[in-house]
């Protein structure tokens, strides 16, 4: 394998210069720079960085953890996150910089992560970004010898540099359509209510209806979906969350989903009891899944997780933080989505009646 030394001894310069082609530390001649770059050619000679990095503390190198590859939908809070948007997001931050992305899977094992983490710093990361399975509080074990940290869906309880979707944003805004186009009876039927998303957009969907003056009816707000539980019980809590909302004597207008996934059930609960979406009765989800929000039938009316872009904004917050002006360690950066206005929705803004199935007649 040829060495600076040959590369040189074919160029007929120095070392030296050959390592200031190298680095691009120092002004070399062009005809110089063309004769070490043919002779580099000609020998096959490929440069380590390594030990360019371990001299100039530089590697080039970011890595990135996530769950994605090996990590089936085993929970429901988990299905349909298209993680690998978040990847193209950072790779897209990286490219800006020339820094090459190194992605680690965890197997399935948040306990895999510290070893991950050493892993990285043994070969000399200048900073890793964190992806978990959907918007959560984590725990991040100490890195030592890596200098920065980012997480990217997540957020942990010492400040960690951060980047979340604004769930509270995300279904403020889809509730604020829906009253403008005449509902004024709205039913939303979660996810777990323990996870982090659920109690956001929850927070919006009760404040849409406070600042529109709608009263909040408390049995139009129940989880369609539990932690933990076999298929057969989330069935049943889901047609029993929808069978309670249907059988009140003023039903809603509109279910607003936890998720595409929740809402795409609903369409066929629905369907086998009569009641036709959105004639009857409208259905708007969360995510924008387009597997599920752009193939339904009505198209579902959604708000999308901005996943790319949250991608694009951990990449270039952590590229920040190594950079000479480091920026200073501040609440997660909350990136919103955007109300996806699809069929499944109808307005009753010009409507006078609407005769639902479930018996109910709207003015």
């Amino acid at each position: 394998m040829a060495t600076i030394y040959d590369v040189a001894k074919s160029a007929g310069v120095s070392a030296k210069t050959v390592s200031r082609v190298l680095n691009k530390d120092a002004p070399v001649a062009d005809s110089t720079r063309h004769a070490v770059e043919t002779a580099m050619d000609a020998l096959g000679y490929v440069p380590s960085y390594a030990a360019r990095s371990m001299r100039s503390n530089r590697s080039g190198l970011v890595g990135l953890i996530s769950g994605a590859i090996s990590e089936a939908s085993s929970s429901p809070e988990q299905s349909g996150l298209p993680e690998i948007q978040i990847f193209q997001g950072v790779q897209e931050a990286l490219q800006k910089t020339a820094k090459t992305l190194l992605i680690a899977d965890t197997g399935g094992s948040v306990d895999r992560i510290p070893s991950l983490l050493r892993t990285f710093a043994e070969h000399r990361v200048e900073g890793v970004i964190y992806v978990p399975a959907f918007h959560q509080k984590v725990a991040l074990a100490d890195a030592p010898g890596i200098p920065e940290i980012v997480i990217a869906n997540g957020f942990d309880a010492r400040g960690t540099p951060s980047v979340v979707p604004d769930d509270y944003a995300g279904q403020r805004a889809l509730v604020d359509r829906l009253i403008e186009t005449g509902h004024r009876c709205i039913a939303y039927l979660t996810l777990p209510e323990d996870l982090v998303a659920t109690q956001e957009r929850t927070r919006g969907y009760l404040d849409a209806l406070s600042d529109a003056g709608i009263p909040f009816e408390p049995a139009l707000l129940r989880p369609a979906e539990i932690k933990g539980a076999t298929p057969d019980d989330q069935r049943r809590v889901l047609e029993f969350a929808l069978s309670s909302v249907l059988a009140l004597q003023e039903p809603p207008t509109v279910i607003c989903a936890g998720n595409d996934r929740l809402a795409l059930q609903f369409y066929g609960v629905l369907r086998t009891r009569g009641i036709r979406v959105p004639e009857d009765i409208s259905v708007a989800g969360y995510d924008d899944y387009r597997l599920i929000s752009e193939t339904l039938y009505p198209p579902l009316t959604t708000v999308g997780l901005p996943y790319r872009k949250m991608g694009l904004v951990a990449g270039e917050l952590l590229v920040a933080r190594l950079g000479e002006q480091k920026p200073p360690a501040t609440q997660p950066i909350r990136v919103s989505g955007d109300v996806k206005w699809r069929d499944s929705v109808v307005s009753l803004s010009n409507i006078s009646s609407r005769n639902l199935q479930t018996g109910r007649t709207t003015k």
